[in-house]
Parts: C-alpha cells; sequence; structure tokens
C-alpha cells in the first residue's frame, strides 16, 4: 500500500479544483458507474431545469468548506477517492460552476454539506422569529406619520403651530395644544404597549431551547442546546416529543425502529389531525445517532416556496464506508435518495410521538411558515375614512367662510392675517374633541363587548374597529376548527349502506351481534371442517348476511392509516393523517372488531371471539386529492388468502366497482343528511395476478421519467377494476354549536358567507349542506346568482390569474362560495381582492395559523380560541370562543357602535358648528373684524363640561333592545349601506347648525340687548341648554347616565356662572328678563326640529320604531 499516493482536498494540482486525477486504468474501469450515478444525481438536482447546483460544493478553496470536506477521515486513501470523484464530476458536467457563479444572486436552491463551515452557514437567514412593527428608531417616525396622514390631524397640528405666532394668537394656547397632544400620547402608547407585548412574544420564541448533534473527542455527550434564534442551516437538530420544530429540516432518524414519525400541522395548515413523516432511509439504518456526525453526505434542497404540500430534494452519500476483504477502500459511487413532502418537518409543527434528528434546510423567513404569514397592517375603520373625508368638507366650508368675510370687508388693511385669525376663530368647526370622542367610544364599546356574559372570553385586540362589526358584508370562513369541532371524538360512523340492508346509528348493536356470529360460525367451521348439514342449510341466509358484514367491517378495520399508539398512561389512542379513518376505525372497535398492532409491514386484528388475525401489508396507496382513493394490498397470514381492498369518493369508486346500481342514489342520500361517504370495495388476487403486478409496479417505479404516472396505470390494470362492491359509509364531522342557526341569521342579515378550507372539496361540500351555508332554495354549481359555487385551490388560482376581474364580478354577486384545497396565501388574496373590488367591508374568521394571513388581510379579523391554539386568536382584532358568539357580535354590538358612533360624530361636528356659526353672524354684524366672540373659559368649557357629558352618553343609545336586534337580522342589512353617516345626514346636520347658530345669534343681537357683555352671556345660554335639548332629542332609549349627564351639567352649568364674573354680569343673569329671553330664544332654534322629528316619525318612520 506505500505505492499509494496520499493527497490532502488543498489546490495542489493542476486541476480546477485542485483534485488529483485519477489514472487512465482507473478512469477506465470507473467511468460507465460514474456517469450512470452522476445523470442520476443531475436528474434529481435538475428537477426544475435548474442546473446551478449539480456541483458538489462551491467553495472548494476555502479553508472552512476544506476542514468540512475533510471531516474526520480513518484514512487519507478515502480523500483520494472523494476527490478523484469529484473530478470526474467536474468532467461530466463542465458548465456547471460558471452556471452557479452567474446564478447565485437570483437562485435559493442549496446543496448543503453535513458540518458546514461557518461561512457557508452565514450565507442563508437567520432563524429569528420577529413580529414586531417597530424598532427604537422607527418607532417615533412611523407612528408620527401614521397619525398626521389624517387631514384631521394635521389641521389641527397647524392650528396649535399658529398659536405661536402673535398676529394669529387667539384665546389660550394650551386649548388648542392639549386636545393634540392627549390624542396623540394615548395612541403612541397604546402603539408601543402592542410592540411590547410582542417583542415579549418573539423573545419568547427565539430563545426557546434546542438540542444540536456536535462533534465529540471523548465518548461524553454528543449534544449541545442552544437557543432557536442560534440555529443555522446544516445544523443537526434532535427533537423530543410535544416539541415544536424550530426550521425547515430534513428527517433523518426517529426512535420508532421503522423509520417513520407523527407531526401535528395546526398551526401550518389548520388540520387537528396528526401526519405520517418518513426518516431518509439511509440514515434511518446507522446504529446511533453520533454516526451521522460521520456521515460524508449532503443535501440537496430547491429554492424556498411557499407550498407546504411540495418539496423537491434528495440525499446523497458520497463515500460510505464499504470495505473489501483486504481491508482497501472501494471506490464508491455516490448514492442519491430523492427527498419528498413526507420527508420533512416544518417549522411550526410539533413532534407528536417519539424522538427525532432533523437536518435544517430552511431558517427564518425562507421557511414555509414565515413565507405563509403575512406582515400586519395598521387598520382604519371606515368610519373614520369618512369622518377624514367630512373634514376635507369641513375644512373648505371654514376657508370659504372666512375668505367670504374678508372679501365683503373688500379685502381691507392685512386681509391675509385677517383670513388666518379667521381660520383660527372657525377652527371648532373642524373639533379636536371629535376624535377625543370618538376614541373614548370605541373603549367604551370594546368594554361592553368583553362584559358581555353571553359571550364569555371574548377579547377586543384591536379597539380602533367595534364600528365595522357593524358594516360587514363578506364573511370569509374556515371550515376546520370554525364551523365543524374537527375533534377526533366528534366525529362519528352514522351509517352502513349494504345495498340491501342498511344500518342506522341506533342499530349498531345488530351489525355487532351479526359480527359475532360471523366469525364464531367461522371458527365453529374450522374446527368441525364438516359439511353443511341441512339445519345449517336453513341458517344460510342469515349466515350471508352475517359474512357480507363481516367482509365489509374487515376491509374497514384493514384499509386505513391508522396506528395504534400506546399513551404513557396505558391507554390506547389512534393516530392518522384524517379524522374520518380514526373514526371508522373506533366504528370498528365498537362493533368487535379491534385494531391492536399496526406497523409499515404487519396489522393485527382482535375478533369478537378474542382471537387474533394477523395480515401482511404487501402493498399501500395512500390517499391523495387527485386519486381520492385509498388502497392497501394484505396477505392473510394464516391461510395465505391475498386481497385488495380499497375506499374512495364516490364520483371515482362507481366506475371500479361491479354492480352499482344503487351507489348514486344512496351517496346522495347520505350527503344530503351531510354524511362524509366512502365507498368500500374488495378484490380477491390469486398469487399469479399478484405476482404479476409486482413486476409491472416494480419495472415502473424505478423510471426516472413519468414514474408516478407509470405506476398509477399498473395500478388501475392490474387492481382497480371488476371490484366487488361491499358497502357505503357514511361520518358525520359533528358541527360547532348553533352554527347553523348562526350561517342562516347572518346571511338574513346581508352577510356573504364564502368558505375557504385545506379540506376535500367532497368534505367541504357535505359540511356545506350540513351548516345549511346553502340554503334550502339552493344548489350547489360546480348559472344562476342564487347558487353555492364549490371550486377547488388550483382553479382558484387559475381564475385570479387568468381571469381575475370576471371571477371576482361574478362570484361577489353569489351568496355563497366554498373553495377547497386553499394555502393560506390564497385565503388573504382573496379576501383582499373582495375588499379592492367590491370596497364592501370583508371579515375573516378562523382558528388555525394557516388562517393567520387571512385574518391580517381583512378589515376585520376574528380568531377561534380552539383545538388548533391560540396563534390566530392573538392575530385577530377581536377573539371568540365559538363560532355561534359572531351573530352577537355582529348583529347587535357591531351595529350598536356603529350606530353610536355615527351619532357620536355627527353631534360633535353640529357641536362645533353651531358656534361657529354664530361666530361668523357675529363678525359679520360688527364690521367683518376677526374678534372671538366667546373667548377663554367659554370656549374650554363649551367644548369640556358644559357638552361632553351629555353628548356622550349618546354611547350608551339603543333603538331596539338585545333580542329584537337578533330575531330581525335584516335590521343589520339596512345598516351595511351606510346611512347612518353619509352626506346627506352630513348635509342634514350642516343645515340644522346653520339655522340654529343664526337663530340664536341674531334674535340676541337684534331683538334684545346692545350690551356686548349682555349679548354673550344670553346667546351662550341659549346655546348649551340648546345642546343639551338637542341630545335628549336625538335618544331613542333613555339611560340613567343620560338623565344624570343632562340634569348635572345644567347644574354645573348654572353654579359656574357665578365663579365667571369677566364673562357674566349677574346682576343681569338673576333676573326675569334674563330668563325669559333665553326661553324664547331657546324655543326658536329647537321648537322647530323637534316637530320635524315628531312629523317623519309619523309619515316616514325608521325601520327599528316599526317593531317597538
Amino acid at each position: 500500500m506505500s505505492d499509494i499516493p496520499l493527497h490532502s482536498l488543498g489546490r495542489i494540482g493542476k486541476t480546477r479544483a485542485g483534485y488529483v486525477p485519477l489514472d487512465d486504468a482507473q478512469e477506465t474501469d470507473m467511468h460507465t458507474s460514474i456517469l450512470k450515478a452522476a445523470t442520476a444525481r443531475s436528474v434529481n438536482l435538475n428537477i426544475k431545469g435548474k442546473g446551478k447546483q449539480r456541483e458538489r460544493y462551491t467553495d472548494a478553496d476555502d479553508f472552512d468548506e476544506e476542514a468540512t470536506l475533510l471531516g474526520n477521515r480513518d484514512s487519507a486513501l478515502e480523500e483520494v477517492e472523494e476527490g478523484n470523484v469529484g473530478e470526474q464530476s467536474k468532467r461530466l458536467q463542465p458548465s456547471s460552476r460558471r452556471s452557479s457563479t452567474s446564478g447565485r444572486t437570483r437562485d435559493k436552491s442549496r446543496t448543503i454539506p453535513f458540518r458546514p463551515g461557518e461561512k457557508f452557514q452565514t450565507k442563508f437567514p437567520p432563524n429569528v422569529v420577529r413580529n414586531q412593527k417597530y424598532n427604537i428608531f422607527t418607532f417615533f417616525p412611523i407612528v408620527i406619520y401614521e397619525q398626521f396622514k389624517f387631514f384631521f390631524n394635521l389641521y389641527f397640528l397647524l392650528v396649535a403651530l399658529s398659536q405661536f405666532v402673535p398676529a394669529l394668537k387667539i384665546g389660550f394656547i394650551v386649548t388648542y395644544v392639549a386636545p393634540l397632544a392627549f390624542v396623540l400620547f394615548v395612541t403612541m402608547g397604546k402603539e408601543a404597549y402592542d410592540d411590547y407585548k410582542r417583542n415579549l412574544r418573539d423573545r419568547e420564541a427565539n430563545s426557546q431551547k434546542y438540542l444540536i448533534l456536535v462533534p465529540s473527542s471523548d465518548r461524553g455527550p454528543h449534544t449541545r442546546s442552544v437557543p432557536s434564534s442560534s440555529l443555522k442551516v446544516g445544523d443537526l437538530v434532535v427533537l423530543e416529543k410535544n416539541q415544536r420544530v424550530p426550521a425547515d429540516m430534513v428527517l433523518l432518524r426517529t426512535s420508532d425502529a421503522s423509520g417513520t414519525c407523527f407531526i401535528r400541522t395546526d398551526q401550518l395548515d389548520g388540520e387537528t389531525d396528526w401526519k405520517l413523516r418518513v426518516a431518509v432511509p439511509a440514515a434511518q439504518k446507522l446504529s446511533d445517532d453520533r454516526e451521522l456526525l460521520d456521515l460524508d453526505a449532503e443535501v440537496y434542497a430547491d429554492a424556498p416556496i411557499k407550498d407546504i404540500h411540495t418539496f423537491i430534494g434528495t440525499f446523497t452519500i458520497n463515500s460510505p464506508r464499504t470495505h473489501s476483504v483486504d481491508d482497501v477502500p472501494m471506490v464508491q459511487v455516490p448514492t442519491v435518495e430523492p427527498l419528498s413532502a413526507e420527508n420533512v418537518l416544518w417549522s411550526n409543527t410539533v413532534l407528536a410521538a417519539g424522538s427525532a434528528v432533523g437536518f435544517i434546510v430552511y431558517t427564518g423567513s425562507e421557511t414555509r411558515a414565515v413565507m405563509n404569514t403575512s406582515h400586519p397592517e395598521t387598520k382604519v375603520g371606515l368610519l373614520d375614512l369618512e369622518i377624514n373625508r367630512l373634514a376635507k368638507i369641513l375644512c373648505a366650508v371654514t376657508f370659504a367662510l372666512s375668505f367670504g368675510l374678508v372679501a365683503l370687508n373688500g379685502f381691507r388693511g392685512l386681509w391675509y392675517i385677517y383670513v388666518f385669525r379667521f381660520l383660527i376663530l372657525f377652527s371648532s368647526i373642524i373639533p379636536i374633541s371629535l376624535r377625543v370622542n370618538l376614541d373614548m367610544g370605541k373603549t367604551v364599546y370594546a368594554q361592553q363587548i368583553m362584559n358581555d356574559s353571553e359571550i364569555p372570553g371574548t377579547i377586543v385586540r384591536t379597539s380602533t374597529l367595534p364600528e365595522e362589526l357593524g358594516r360587514i358584508e363578506y364573511l370569509l370562513s374556515d371550515k376546520t376548527g370554525t364551523l365543524t369541532q374537527n375533534v377526533i371524538l366528534e366525529m362519528e360512523m352514522k351509517k352502513l349502506h349494504m345495498g340491501t340492508m342498511s344500518y342506522g346509528f341506533d342499530s349498531m348493536d345488530e351489525v355487532a351481534h351479526q359480527l359475532a356470529s360471523a366469525f364464531g360460525a367461522e371458527q365453529a367451521h374450522a374446527r368441525s371442517n364438516s359439511i353443511a348439514t341441512g339445519a345449517q342449510l336453513a341458517m344460510r341466509g342469515r349466515r350471508d348476511m352475517s359474512s357480507r358484514l363481516r367482509d365489509v367491517v374487515l376491509s374497514l378495520a384493514l384499509c386505513h392509516n391508522v396506528t395504534p399508539v400506546t399513551n404513557d398512561d396505558g391507554t390506547l389512542t389512534y393516530q392518522a393523517s384524517s379524522p374520518d379513518e380514526v373514526a371508522i376505525v373506533k366504528w370498528t372497535e365498537s362493533v368487535g372488531l379491534t385494531l391492536v398492532f399496526r406497523d409499515r409491514t404487519r396489522i393485527e386484528l382482535q375478533t369478537p371471539t378474542g382471537a387474533r388475525v394477523t395480515y401482511d401489508i404487501l402493498d399501500i396507496f395512500p390517499f391523495t386529492s387527485e386519486s381520492k382513493r385509498m388502497g392497501i394490498v394484505v396477505r392473510d397470514a394464516h391461510s395465505g388468502e391475498v386481497l385488495f381492498m380499497q375506499k374512495g369518493a364516490d364520483v371515482v369508486m362507481a366506475r371500479i366497482v361491479l354492480r352499482n346500481d344503487w351507489l348514486e342514489e344512496e351517496t346522495g342520500n347520505m350527503a344530503r343528511e351531510g354524511l362524509r361517504t366512502l365507498v368500500v370495495a374488495r378484490k380477491r388476487l390469486t398469487s399469479q395476478q399478484y405476482a404479476a403486478f409486482k413486476t409491472a409496479h416494480h419495472a415502473a417505479s424505478i423510471r426516472l421519467d413519468g414514474r408516478g404516472e407509470a405506476m398509477t396505470s399498473v395500478v388501475e390494470k392490474h387492481l382497480e377494476h371488476d371490484l366487488e362492491l361491499l358497502g357505503l359509509t357514511g361520518v358525520e364531522d359533528k358541527l360547532q354549536d348553533e352554527v347553523k342557526g348562526t350561517l342562516e341569521l347572518l346571511r338574513n342579515g346581508g352577510i356573504k358567507i364564502w368558505m375557504l378550507t385545506g379540506d376535500k372539496i367532497e368534505t367541504a361540500r357535505c359540511i356545506a349542506i350540513s351548516t345549511k351555508l346553502v340554503a334550502r332554495n339552493q344548489y350547489i354549481h360546480e348559472s344562476k346568482l342564487d347558487c353555492c359555487l364549490v371550486i377547488d385551490g388550483e382553479s382558484l388560482q387559475l381564475c385570479l390569474n387568468l381571469y381575475k376581474n370576471e371571477f371576482i364580478e361574478i362570484t361577489t354577486k353569489l351568496s355563497a362560495v366554498v373553495a377547497c384545497r386553499c394555502s393560506p396565501t390564497q385565503k388573504a388574496d382573496v379576501a383582499r381582492l373582495i375588499r379592492h373590488h367590491t370596497k364592501k367591508r370583508v371579515c375573516c374568521i378562523g382558528d388555525g395559523g394557516n388562517d393567520v394571513s387571512m385574518i391580517q388581510a381583512a378589515d376585520v379579523g376574528v380568531g377561534i380560541v380552539g383545538k388548533e391554539g391560540k396563534q390566530a386568536s392573538l392575530a385577530a382584532d377581536f377573539s371568540v370562543t365559538q363560532f355561534s358568539h359572531l351573530t352577537k357580535l355582529l348583529m347587535w354590538h357591531g351595529r350598536n357602535s356603529y350606530r353610536r358612533s355615527a351619532k357620536l360624530a355627527q353631534f360633535v361636528i353640529h357641536r362645533g358648528l353651531i358656534i361657529s356659526i354664530m361666530q361668523a353672524v357675529f363678525s359679520a354684524i360688527f364690521y367683518f373684524a376677526p374678534i372671538a366672540l366667546y373667548q377663554g373659559w367659554l370656549m374650554v368649557g363649551y367644548a369640556t363640561i358644559y357638552t361632553m357629558a351629555p353628548v356622550f352618553s349618546l354611547v350608551l343609545d339603543r333603538d331596539v333592545n338585545e333580542d329584537l336586534a337578533l330575531i330581525y337580522p335584516e335590521l343589520y342589512k339596512e345598516l351595511t349601506k351606510g346611512r347612518a353617516l353619509s352626506f346627506k345626514t352630513f348635509f342634514q346636520w350642516l343645515m340644522i347648525s346653520v339655522y340654529q347658530g343664526a337663530a340664536i345669534m341674531i334674535m340676541s343681537l337684534l331683538l334684545f340687548e346692545t350690551e356686548f357683555l349682555n349679548i354673550v352671556s344670553i346667546s351662550f345660554t341659549a346655546l348649551v341648554i340648546n345642546e343639551l335639548i338637542m341630545v335628549a332629542l336625538e335618544i331613542t332609549t333613555w339611560h340613567i347616565y343620560m338623565v344624570i349627564s343632562e340634569v348635572v351639567t345644567l347644574c354645573f352649568y348654572v353654579i359656574s356662572i357665578a365663579f365667571l364674573p369677566e364673562y357674566f354680569d349677574l346682576d343681569f343673569v338673576v333676573s326675569t328678563r334674563f330668563a325669559w329671553k333665553v326661553a324664547v330664544m331657546v324655543a326658536v332654534s329647537a321648537l322647530p326640529l323637534y316637530l320635524i322629528k315628531l312629523i317623519r316619525s309619523r309619515v316616514a318612520p325608521a325601520a327599528s320604531s316599526k317593531l317597538l
């Protein structure tokens, strides 16, 4: 062996990568085998047409990479071998380096060696969770921008700043600055607190500890504990039971000898059932986790994408340690194993049982969970936008009024200064107190919602949106866990139909009896082994029914992917990727046939007689959304009989089974009952038939192109024809409490309901029927507008890509839409599209991490605290504990919040307008002088203690009681048209303000007094009393607080007169002359409005008043 030259992998030869080439003899012998391996590998690595990653290592001349490649070699000979293989690969793919270099900035696919160097790992994003909206530098500018992008606030900022200019100063600076400062302080404090809470949650997630495998020189532990944020691409992570997966990783090994494990994906795809994942076979075969550290291997992973159902990659072992008889290392061909989504653990899923070792391929922002989560936007209510629009109109009115008064005065003197002084005098037209009142109102509504005993556990997380709940026109709901309970215990097998016989839920004891007699007779027959007697022949009819029942129950007990798991307390639970399957296996247990053991090669059942029967699993054909069926080939360990059993959707099974004349009718009957149907069939195979199938299937499975289609074709040709139809099962997925009534109420309230789910189309169709999402007089359309459209995710994406406008134009007119197999991003896209196209309010409700993007994309997001965790609830604007609470939230609290805020906003605007009209009339009469009619404490008092409490008490007003609001959801429908606050109602209040302001001012000036002080006292007193009367006229249902606020405010005003001698002549105020003059002025300003309201209530009453 001494004549074999030894070389390291450094740049010591003449080859481009520094590898030593093989001599001609070796090259000739190896060329064919390596060519095949490299070609196979390039096929795997280049599935999407990317040739940039075919080269094994891109930075061969970096010291870190050299150290990584060398690893812990037992002999330098292996280094030569690897160098030779690497060089040969370079010759076979000469363009790979150029391609890799030119495309490195664009292409994010990666080939990750085991034990990568630090420099290599830093190329990928850090594994950090970040949900914060601000940092210490961006907080102040972003919050200030968010506030002052509203015209409303910007206007007040300019008015407040103008008071620092001596020529423009009117009254106390504090009256202009304080309200704005208060609003900004409250808003910034709330934003800072919310972001601080987000930061705490992020820190908690990032500091969770995980064990990683690390090389160790001694025999001590080979693991090190690191926080989640320190994990990097290429790390080997050890996961324990119930531990959340911190990054996207390839599953290398599991504690289960079969190389499988279950994960919970509730926070990723919204499904609470467990999913099966399979370890890489080559890594699972290793005797110990530590051997992974010595493995010369690499993982290729395609560029990160959003699709959680797709993963393309390969696992390559470059030089496995196999030795010849002479203990001389042989040159090994790299072994390549394909990787798919079933070999990967996505971030945010949870390991449900056992322990596992994973190899990180994507971190941080490149993980599927993060890519499917959109960043939250700052939500602004429609009412706030409408008031912002009205503020612009009021500003225009202010400008027009100011400019008009200066123009009427002939632009004398410093007219532009006068314009600005008038603008400041009329600034009360756009009252800053409106923002304060509305924000305080929102807080009251939020407290009312959270303190409602009929919807316990409801949390308002975004207090700026309660009014939006009263204007919802589209409700986008998740299905699993939102409409349905989605708990395996809550799914029940309700019906079994066998063509001539049907067993309902109440006759399952008969099934158990028949099954026991069938297995008992079978055992007796096996013992006696005799020819049937006359008495036995007489029982043939009954036994025939028992044997048919035995066949269908046995098929249901065998044809599934359910695994029995023993818990820590010794109890047995069933786990599977579908709750339907668990429900059926639980049913077979209830009738006497129990699944007691299952691994990848064997199923063991216990019969009603207590005997054990064993079946060998030969082949499994798992359920896919395309095939819509699941099949299994088993062999009876006792008799050697080979059986092919299959169950699936009626649409595909109908053409596979024989004698199915009753199938379509019964499937329709079960679907109408809201049951999820499965057709069960069976076929006996001879040993020759199975051998022929196995040969053809193996030939198809090793094809490099068109492998999937070829394998499917073989199954169809050899197995899927002339199956014996055994029966039809109906499984019920129990709905959440009062879902049917809730959906009917919402629909009657004019809300169009969309169900967006990741579930199968058949399941979604069943739930749509059972929830009465499809009304009695509707049909399912798969072109009338009064129908329910059912569409799958792929078709939806096609429509959104090619016919976006046409699709949304039609579907938004439908009363119900069901979209199946939707990704989280698709759900969010649909919500945004409806918002953008219709300009209507969209509410999204969900309960899983997969619903977060949809909830954040909606105008109003509602999260349900459910079986799938709290992720949706934490991201939502409102959190509820069950779907039926939505009725009270929208029909009562939402409706009241919108009506009250609309009335409050218009009244506060009226309060500012009326005093500005009085100022305008006063200035016009007194030679257009920009002198304030009311100064100092009068202006402060008018906006606060003299009117604020009675006006704010409008947030407690209601037009109907709670029962009527829920009995007549049509009242909600009327409100969604936005008539409570519109240009029409705004101009009505504008005219009222002009009339009352002019009436009070003109009467006080022309009819009564000549002394300025008396004009001020009479007009201001009339104004305050007029406002108290106007509040009383606006109230529909009196509340004790309203009465108290009116009386106390009036008393407070009377008492305060004594303390303001500079504004009131006390001798005049206590005279009868003052009292009757004020009474006449108030009567002239308020009485006509009372009469108009009285006439209108008789001639054109509101819809709510008709119910009282």
